[in-house]
C-alpha cells in the first residue's frame, strides 16, 4: 500500500513537473511569424494577408474612331450633306475591380466599367431652318456610352511597378450624335440623333497599360482601349473604339 501511494505521489510530481516545463517552453520559444512582403502590398502579417481585393477606380477619357471614321459619322447619323473632319472627343470612366492575387508577382484583375466613348468631328453640319436645310460651321460628336468588362492580367515589374494586358467586352448602353452650329452661342442650332440601333451592341476589344500601386492603397495607371469589332452594324463603313485612360483607383 505505501508502494503504491509513492508512485501515486510521484506520477502527480512528474506531471506537475512536465506542466511548467511546457508552460516555460512556450514563453521562452514562441512561434515567429515574418511579416509578408510582396510587390504589389505593404508588409502584412500572414493572418492578415488576403488572396482578393476590391477596388474602385475613376479617371479620364480620350476616345477616337479608327478608320473611315467621318464616314461612318456621317452615315449613322444621316448627315448626308456634312463636310466633317475627325477629332478626339473627351469623357470619363469609373467603375468597380477585384484584384485576384497570384503568388508574388501576377494578379488577375477582373471589373465593370461606365465609359465614355465616342468621336467629335468639325466643319459643316445641314442645320434645319424651317423648310430650308442650308450648311453652317459647326460640329457632330457621337456619345457612345458603354459598359466595358475587362479580365487584365497584371505582372509586377518591381515594387509597386506593374504592367497589365487582357481582353475587354463592351456593351452599348447609349449612342446618340450631338449636332451643333452657330459657335456656342446661346441661339445655336443643336440636335440630338438616336443612332444605338446602327452600331454593334457587343464590342470586343483588348487593353494594355501600366500603373503603380501605392501601399496606401492609391494606385496610378494609363493605358490603351484598342476595339477588335467594326463599330457599324451593317458594316458599310470599317471603323473601330480607341480610347486612352488615365485613371486613379483605391484597393480596400
Amino acid at each position: 500500500m505505501n508502494f503504491l501511494r509513492l508512485c501515486g505521489r510521484a506520477a502527480v510530481a512528474i506531471l506537475l513537473v512536465s506542466a511548467s516545463l511546457s508552460s516555460a517552453y512556450a514563453q521562452v520559444f514562441k512561434p515567429i511569424h515574418r511579416p509578408v512582403y510582396t510587390y504589389y502590398e505593404a508588409p502584412v502579417h500572414p493572418s492578415k494577408a488576403r488572396n482578393i481585393k476590391f477596388g474602385v477606380r475613376a479617371g479620364l477619357n480620350v476616345s477616337d474612331w479608327s478608320g473611315e471614321a467621318a464616314q461612318a459619322l456621317i452615315a449613322t447619323s444621316q448627315l448626308s450633306n456634312a463636310a466633317l473632319a475627325k477629332d478626339t472627343r473627351t469623357g470619363f470612366h469609373a467603375g468597380l475591380y477585384a484584384s485576384i492575387l497570384m503568388g508574388k508577382h501576377f494578379a488577375i484583375e477582373p471589373g465593370v466599367l461606365y465609359s465614355q466613348k465616342g468621336v467629335t468631328a468639325m466643319g459643316t453640319v445641314p442645320v434645319e431652318q424651317g423648310e430650308v436645310i442650308n450648311l453652317q460651321q459647326g460640329s457632330a460628336t457621337a456619345r457612345m456610352s458603354y459598359i466595358d468588362v475587362p479580365v487584365l492580367l497584371k505582372a509586377y515589374v518591381t515594387k509597386g511597378f506593374y504592367l497589365y494586358a487582357g481582353p475587354q467586352a463592351s456593351y452599348l448602353a447609349k449612342g446618340n450624335v450631338h449636332v451643333t452650329s452657330g459657335n456656342g452661342e446661346a441661339s445655336a442650332y443643336q440636335k440630338d440623333i438616336d443612332v444605338k440601333d446602327q452600331f454593334r451592341s457587343l464590342d470586343l476589344g483588348v487593353v494594355g497599360g501600366l500603373g503603380y500601386q501605392f501601399h496606401n492603397g492609391l494606385g496610378l495607371s494609363a493605358g490603351y482601349d484598342y476595339g477588335l469589332s467594326s463599330l457599324d452594324n451593317s458594316n458599310r463603313y470599317d471603323s473601330q473604339n480607341r480610347v486612352f485612360k488615365a485613371s486613379a483607383s483605391f484597393s480596400f
